[in-house]
């Protein structure tokens, strides 16, 4: 996949990345969506379906929170007030127990909704204002965006396909 350069590239890499994600998500048998049998996100770990949902729930509701305060002029705690960087691992844990009691199909409704509000957001700025400068660090608001959409959409298809194809097989 390209990195995208526009608005339009962005919202053309997410509508890509979430429906190849929503076919993967849908292939995922209901009761197995809570047995922790997949790959975790730190080495050696291993999550449930559920928990990649929720993963991916809390990063786009944070990117969504981000856009909010910068729309209201209000500082950004990047990534997560009370989180560093390099504490992603525990930002992810975090997820994993906020939404622990989301059904899964519920968990995917929350995803897409999410992801429907990002793409809402993306509509009401231009290209200068998505690309033109850097918004954190050397990143530009359209690339924060898609670090935490499509190229997560991406790896957790992969993720699920590679965990869909060992259950198949158990």
């Amino acid at each position: 996949m390209t990195v995208p350069q526009s608005k339009d590239e962005l919202l053309a890499a997410i509508a890509l990345e979430f429906g190849k994600l929503l076919k993967a998500l849908d292939d995922v048998p209901l009761d197995r969506a809570q047995l922790r049998t997949m790959d975790g996100h730190a080495k050696g770990t291993l999550m449930r379906p559920c928990d990649l949902v929720a993963y991916l729930v809390g990063w786009n509701e944070l990117v969504l929170k981000w856009l909010e305060r910068d729309a209201a002029g209000e500082p950004i705690d990047f990534p997560e007030t009370g989180f560093k960087w390099n504490e992603l691992g525990e930002l992810a844990q975090k997820f994993y127990c906020d939404y622990a009691h989301i059904p899964y199909p519920v968990l995917v409704a929350r995803l897409d909704a999410a992801r429907v509000r990002i793409v809402a957001a993306i509509g009401e700025r231009d290209d200068a204002a998505l690309y033109g400068h850097p918004w954190y660090g050397k990143w530009t608001m359209g690339r924060m965006i898609q670090f935490n959409t499509s190229s997560p959409y991406d790896n957790a298809r992969g993720r699920l396909r590679k965990w869909l194809k060992a259950q198949s097989k158990a």
